[in-house]
């Protein structure tokens, strides 16, 4: 087998032509004759969304609809007993950001293993699966009664779990505790579309992120990371990270940086409060787990009261 380093510096191709249905052959300039599947060929060239782009942000592909009453939902016996139920589980959360499970066993014991039917959970400082009540065991706002703004968890890791599941498994003695949604695909484009140069800001700028409510945990990403996370070639945006409880201090910024920031970070909490065109509540109940993209969807609550249980976990 030839090293790829051993080829000329500038080895070009003399001639193409094809002899074989199927096949392409290439005579390149070192004499040597290669035979290619054009279907191999088609797969492995550049597609048009990884193109170079000078635009500030891009998308991919993906559905949001504004029927406040709409829903994705799948069947926990078709999600466990069938890999196309699998599948339409997991390409509705790609398509939509999020998807209901109807039918789990309410236990945690079978929502553990609706987690685990895609793959294993992520371990956090909170653990790997969880099962809590508003009794404050950890320092954080998703452990108490409080009403909680839209958001992404994991805003201090340095790579934030791609995937989150809730299954409200009791609540008792009281009310409240509907879940919001928002999705922070929609509600970019909106941002684009209306006031581009904030979008540059929360694109452009890094912002400091961190964990601290315990006190033996203080947990940072390796470096600060924007808003509005892009892929690098194309500019489509890859990942949001926001959370108002999160945000640390910021000691690199101009004046200048730091009030084009504020006014972009101002008009997209505006945004993301649109309850006509990006908020969506639904209330949970038991036997309805909740799966969705924790680097597109934000999500909240409102307070509540009683007893209420929990559980759920993290993917990667």
């Amino acid at each position: 087998m030839a090293s790829s380093f051993e080829f000329p510096k500038k080895i070009f191709a003399k001639s193409v032509y094809h002899n074989v249905p199927g096949y392409i052959n290439v005579k390149w300039s070192d004499g040597h004759v290669g035979e290619y599947p054009i279907s191999w060929l088609e797969s492995h060239q550049l597609p048009s969304d990884l193109e170079m782009s000078n635009k500030v942000l891009t998308f991919r592909k993906f559905s949001h609809s504004y029927n406040k009453k709409f829903h994705p939902c799948v069947e926990f016996e078709e999600v466990m007993n069938t890999n196309e139920g699998l599948t339409k589980w997991l390409q509705y959360v790609i398509s939509w950001g999020y998807c209901l499970v109807k039918g789990v066993p309410v236990t945690p014991e079978a929502t553990k293993k609706l987690l685990e039917r895609i793959a294993f959970i992520r371990e956090t400082h909170y653990g790997g699966f969880w099962d809590f009540t508003s009794d404050l065991t950890f320092k954080d706002s998703a452990y108490t009664d409080e009403a909680l703004d839209a958001h992404t968890d994991n805003t201090y890791f340095s790579d934030p779990a791609r995937l989150q599941l809730f299954h409200l498994l009791e609540h008792t003695g009281g009310e409240g505790g509907t879940t919001l949604l928002v999705d922070g695909f929609y509600a970019a484009y909106r941002m684009l579309v209306e006031r581009p140069r904030s979008v540059e800001a929360l694109t452009d700028y890094a912002h400091p992120w961190h964990s601290s409510g315990n006190e033996d945990v203080s947990i940072q990403p390796y470096r600060y990371f924007p808003v509005f996370e892009r892929e690098p070639t194309n500019a489509r945006l890859l990942r949001i990270r926001w959370n108002n409880y999160d945000r640390a201090a910021k000691i690199d910024w101009t004046p200048t940086m730091a009030m084009q920031w504020y006014g972009a970070a101002r008009y997209w909490n505006a945004i993301i409060r649109r309850e006509n065109q990006t908020q969506k509540w639904l209330q949970l109940e038991p036997g309805t787990a909740l799966l969705f993209d924790n680097w597109r969807m934000l999500h909240g609550r409102s307070a509540f009261t009683g007893k209420r249980r929990m559980c759920g976990g993290y993917k990667s």
